[in-house]
């Protein structure tokens, strides 16, 4: 461990908790100033994140001009500057006495802390705040499904279900400005870093907290009753919508399982959400945390690998390219409809993800190519692509996290869906309306 520098400042390296509420990395570095008399600066690194486009980056400075304001308000300065992390964060790091940063769970977040640590001068300590357990705290090692880690949450949950209160500064941040990239103007600051503008940005809310609170707040008082019913059906759009923010860390996990808990909703509602935020969730950061290879083919169950090698020659009835899978110029209206979504909004029910997945698998020339397309296209459309989650949920289609089912041509012994399930679950034909248009009438598979 580095010896505590005679600095200025204590800097929070602010990346993947990118909020200024409910930020335990945030608090810690505020608790510490405290201690030496210090102010507390965050800094930020903008950099060229793998598959990022300027949908995401548009949302994510969204949130960070909310997060500056807020900052400000505590008496906290704050720093964003282009540039990868691991020459940004030394050069803010500079004159600081400590260096706090959060955790992220894929490989080049954590590659990124790595080096980081490396090259300050300064210690460096890192703090876990974007789930509601521990990572390393639920287990040590990757977990065979949500039935196996269910029990190791939930021992763990009781004593990490309480608040985080904000500690007051004692020292603000006065006539310590840093050099910073202006935030009044995103799309400024898009063209100026040159994000990828391919894909335009999504339909529907914007980034920050404020954003994820009012969209929270209608779903805690009108959709989290019928949460056990409706939160599968994509027509009646039952989910809370906080994936996205819950991506960029714009709002805690945290937060979001205390108001749910608080609620009046019923408590099979209350323990459905909990199910998704909590035990789904976090079942794909141990995932990633556990297996660098959270994103490949070949790190997928050995079962599932065997079974879908068997099957690799069977006849698929039809066979998409890339170009006509992001098109959504397949045969099926679902899975149309479903590309649509996510196009359109950078969001997709997960009912329809679900079934997205699985068809790009039946209908690829490879189990390989399947997966690659699925992942690519969640990584460019979704807003929450780039993601642990993101990729468990593609990784599922394929068998992770999942048992063997009965044998059948292409998927072997991976999980089967057709269009057949969904007309059991929702009305496919509003769905298609919704995303297709009026003249989807009739044109069920």
């Amino acid at each position: 461990m580095k010896k505590l520098a005679k600095g200025k400042a204590v800097l929070y390296w602010m990346q993947q908790s990118q909020r200024a509420e409910f930020n335990p990395a945030l608090e810690t570095a505020v608790a510490r100033a405290n201690a030496l008399r210090l102010p507390v600066h965050v800094g930020f690194a903008l950099t060229a994140y793998p598959g990022a486009n300027r949908r995401h980056y548009r949302f994510m400075l969204e949130g960070l001009r909310e997060t500056e304001r807020r900052l400000a308000a505590r008496g906290i300065g704050f720093c964003i500057r282009q540039g990868p992390p691991e020459e940004v964060v030394p050069a803010l790091a500079k004159n600081a006495a400590l260096l706090v940063g959060d955790v992220g769970y894929l490989r080049v977040q954590r590659q990124w802390r790595e080096t980081v640590a490396q090259r300050v001068a300064c210690p460096a300590v890192f703090v876990e705040g974007d789930v509601v357990v521990p990572v390393a705290e639920v287990s040590d090692h990757a977990e065979f499904a949500a039935r196996t880690i269910r029990p190791k949450i939930h021992r763990r949950l009781a004593e990490h279900l309480k608040p985080i209160r904000p500690v007051s500064v004692a020292v603000p941040a006065v006539g310590l400005a840093k050099r910073s990239l202006a935030l009044d103007d995103v799309e400024a600051v898009c063209r100026r870093i040159g994000a990828d503008d391919s894909v335009p940005a999504a339909a529907g809310p914007g980034g920050g907290r404020a954003a994820a609170i009012r969209l929270l707040d209608r779903f805690i008082g009108h959709r989290l009753a019928d949460y056990a019913e409706d939160g599968g059906d994509p027509v009646r759009d039952g989910c809370s919508g906080m994936s996205p923010y819950l991506h960029f860390g714009q709002i805690s996990p945290l937060e979001i399982a205390l108001r749910v808990g608080k609620s009046d909703a019923p408590r099979n509602a209350v323990d459905a959400y909990l199910e998704q935020l909590i035990v789904r969730r976090e079942l794909s950061m141990n995932a990633a945390w556990y297996n660098p290879g959270y994103d490949r083919y070949d790190t997928l169950p050995a079962w599932a690998l065997r079974t879908l090698d068997r099957h690799r020659k069977d006849p698929r009835e039809f066979v998409y390219s890339r170009a006509q899978w992001e098109a959504g110029a397949t045969h099926d209206p679902c899975w149309n409809a479903a590309q649509a979504e996510m196009v359109r909004t950078g969001r997709m029910h997960n009912t329809m993800r679900m079934y997205w997945g699985k068809k790009i698998l039946e209908w690829s020339r490879s189990p390989e190519e399947a997966f690659e397309t699925a992942t690519y296209l969640n990584d460019k459309y979704e807003l929450d692509g780039r993601d642990a989650n993101g990729y468990a949920g593609v990784a599922w289609c394929f068998g992770r996290h999942d048992r063997p089912w009965a044998e059948r041509p292409v998927f072997g012994m991976v999980r089967y869906m057709n269009a057949n399930g969904l007309r059991r679950k929702f009305d496919v034909q509003a769905y298609l309306e919704r995303w297709l248009g009026p003249d989807a009438a009739g044109r069920l598979v």
